[in-house]
């Protein structure tokens, strides 16, 4: 049998992190295996369903590069399955009307309540054998509800968790249509799953309580049609923060979009979420399709992962320091061209970043680190007036008349620069410090040579000497 995974987001928000983590062991899951993934949307709960919702989730997965075999499939798409589906079960006797209005049953509910017992619908509807059912209300459009099996156990041998039993007894008769003939989650999901071919739902444990409904209705089906099989299940611990609460937004809980705004790769946000409740022996860092080779269910962890923003900045500069210069100007052009910076084609970029790729833990810092190349620094008063003293100036003017004449090479750069610093016996960084804040408008670069001879001599010479003035 192929082995065939979906990722089925609800487009009532964004990509999450916790969502992307989800698509990426599903697609691995069917790229190990030579299988199907395939994107679905659950677009039926249309009052919170959003087409630029469905876009953020577009874009989330071109951006992490996680490629379907199929899709996007739409449900609102396939109403009129559902709705075959539906009759086919009612015709079996799986499924049945329930004229409960919504009064009887927030009043039935309660009254459990009171009396401290489990809320649940009572069954008055139910068709059984030698059961008289009441008259149907003329003035109540029924529901349809699923006939939920009332004995035994529904199990499964989860893929991550482990062996899960529910009571059948503790399942009442979900409805699978409303009062308007719009299906219900629970029952869409079946029918998709079914009619995909589906042979392993992984997603978050968020859905545990779902799963026996879902296997129920999937065996009434069956019985149907033989054809029918129950995939595999496996349920993710959901994604804590640092200090072990429930992921929100100041942990990261935002969309994955907003990863590629705040400067981090794609690359290393795969990373770091195939790490995130999965491990390959002391492995750290790996590849997209590294990943997919390596990957199994069995190395995930039941327990709740932890999200850690710092591990997530270490591997964002690793990958920004392997990244080929030439991907990386194409990203750091336009992250320059919102600063409002034109990138000029000299000093040539790809020769910056080759300079300045080491330092920076996103595409952000990159970026705003290497600005002064390509327009005048804001000059920062308090390193000025820290760095160029009045005892400093007349040593940098004549540096100036000495850098004029040379050859602009980093090595006759820092000669100059030597030969200022011994012959006022002083120790380099007085030199050098000055030099930054008037060339960057920071006292931190990497060695200033280099940044001069970058910078080319006639704005080297411009930038001190307005400095100076």
């Amino acid at each position: 049998m192929t082995v065939r995974t979906r990722f089925a987001p609800s487009p009532t928000g964004f990509l999450h992190i916790g969502g992307a983590r989800t698509a990426l062991f599903s697609w691995a899951f069917a790229k190990k295996h030579g299988g199907d993934f395939i994107l679905r949307i659950e677009d039926t709960d249309v009052a919170r369903s959003t087409p630029e919702a469905v876009q953020a989730i577009l874009d989330g997965m071109h951006w992490l590069g996680l490629d379907y075999d199929e899709g996007p499939f739409y449900q609102m798409q396939r109403m009129d399955r559902y709705k075959e589906v539906i009759q086919t079960m009612l015709d079996a006797g799986s499924a049945y009307y329930c004229y409960s209005s919504r009064e009887e049953l927030d009043a039935l509910r309660e009254q459990q309540m009171a009396n401290k017992q489990k809320p649940r619908y009572d069954g008055k509807w139910r068709p059984e054998a030698g059961k008289v059912l009441p008259t149907p209300p003329a003035d109540v459009a029924p529901t349809i509800r699923f006939k939920n099996p009332v004995d035994g156990t529904v199990a499964w041998d989860d893929m991550v968790k482990g062996r899960i039993e529910i009571a059948n007894a503790e399942l009442d008769d979900l409805i699978i249509a409303r009062a308007d003939g719009t299906p219900t989650y629970n029952f869409c999901v079946v029918v998709d799953d079914s009619d995909m071919g589906i042979t392993q739902v992984i997603r978050g444990d968020d859905h545990v309580n779902n799963t026996p409904r879902q296997i129920n209705m999937l065996n009434a089906l069956a019985e149907i049609d033989a054809k029918i099989v129950v995939p595999q299940y496996a349920h993710l611990s959901m994604i804590l923060g640092n200090d072990g609460q429930k992921l929100s937004k100041r942990h990261g809980a935002v969309s994955v979009m907003q990863y590629d705004d705040d400067g981090y790769l794609p690359e290393a946000v795969i990373n770091y979420l195939a790490r995130l409740g999965w491990s390959h022996g002391d492995e750290e860092v790996f590849s997209k399709q590294q990943f997919a080779e390596w990957f199994d269910l069995e190395h995930i962890t039941p327990s709740a992962a932890q999200f850690n923003t710092e591990k997530l900045n270490w591997l964002n500069a690793h990958y920004i320091k392997q990244a080929d210069n030439a991907y990386l100007a194409k990203d750091i052009t336009k992250r320059l061209a919102k600063l409002g910076i034109t990138v000029s084609e000299q000093p040539a970029l790809s020769a910056v970043l080759d300079l300045y790729k080491e330092r920076a833990n996103t595409l952000n810092e990159l970026a705003a680190s290497i600005a002064y190349f390509y327009q005048n620094p804001v000059i920062d008063q308090a390193a000025a007036e820290k760095h160029l003293t009045a005892e400093i100036k007349p040593i940098l003017a004549n540096l100036v008349n000495a850098l004029s004449g040379i050859d602009w090479q980093a090595e006759a750069i820092h000669h100059e620069i030597e030969a200022a610093v011994t012959s006022n016996a002083l120790k380099f960084p007085k030199v050098a410090m000055p030099l930054r804040v008037m060339l960057t408008g920071i006292a931190q670069s990497p060695s200033i040579d280099q940044v001069m001879a970058l910078l080319g001599k006639d704005e080297v010479l411009a930038r001190i000497e307005a400095a100076l003035k």
